[in-house]
């Protein structure tokens, strides 16, 4: 079986984002990026799959050599080789139309990546790349198995959760507790120096603009209103709330 995980890479959410005035853009000055948080769960659990069936793990990024240090990592944890579409993507479908193509030449069994990421929070890629591959997809899943070449998944609905089994080929996006996050042993992280990271052009381009950004300042009332106190608290809360 061969997995590929899609990783994005997102500022940590301790980071101050401004925006850059002479591209619109998020400013990258002072920022600390990290995998997204939803994508090491969903490479987590390919790594479980990994050692319970033989598997290959392939990372997949589309960004810039900048992003290398946090594929090697993931290299780290277990991953066979990653593939990097060196570019700067602008929208979801983008990147879906990089991952798409790359599986059409290569074959994958099952492509999992975060429900979204924490930046933008489109929740889009996934479900854009099942269509475009014509797989079977499914978001956000919280628990992943594999039965005689078939999932047996729970997706999180509406009130609940609905079990589902489905057969592969298939897109999911991952979400907790599919996995427990993984940290990458001295071993591991020697490995991943020799592994590979295969970096290719970008075939695809942006059929959207930004136009303008804007980030909408908040400053919090550092209320304290004592635990005993909650006509306080009821009283506070009918003089700032509106309908």
């Amino acid at each position: 079986m061969k997995i590929l995980v899609c990783i994005s890479v997102v500022p940590d959410t301790t980071s101050k984002i401004t925006i850059d005035s002479s591209n619109l853009r998020v400013s990258t000055n002072g920022i600390t990026n990290i995998v997204g948080p939803y994508d090491d769960y969903a490479l987590s659990r390919a790594l479980e799959i990994k050692e319970m069936f033989s598997s290959e793990v392939v990372i997949f990024h589309v960004g810039g050599a900048e992003s290398e240090p946090l594929i090697r990592k993931c290299l780290a944890l277990g991953a066979d080789y990653a593939v990097r579409i060196d570019g700067n993507p602008t929208d979801s479908y983008q990147i879906a139309k990089e991952i798409s193509d790359y599986v059409k030449e290569n074959h994958f069994d099952l492509i999992l990546m975060g429900k979204e990421s924490i930046d933008y929070n489109s929740g889009l890629v996934h479900g854009i790349v099942a269509g475009m591959l014509n797989f079977n997809h499914f978001s956000p899943v919280m628990h992943l198995d594999i039965e005689n070449e078939k999932l047996k998944i729970e997706v999180e609905i509406d009130g609940g959760k609905a079990s589902i089994e489905c057969p592969l080929p298939a897109v999911l996006g991952c979400q907790e507790p599919i996995a427990e996050w993984k940290i990458p042993n001295m071993r591991g992280i020697m490995a991943a120096r020799t592994k590979e990271i295969k970096v290719l052009n970008m075939s695809s381009q942006s059929s959207s603009k930004i136009l303008s950004e804007e980030i909408i300042d908040t400053e919090r009332k550092q209320i304290q209103i004592p635990a005993d106190n909650l006509e306080l608290l009821v009283e506070y809360l009918k003089s700032e709330i509106t309908f």
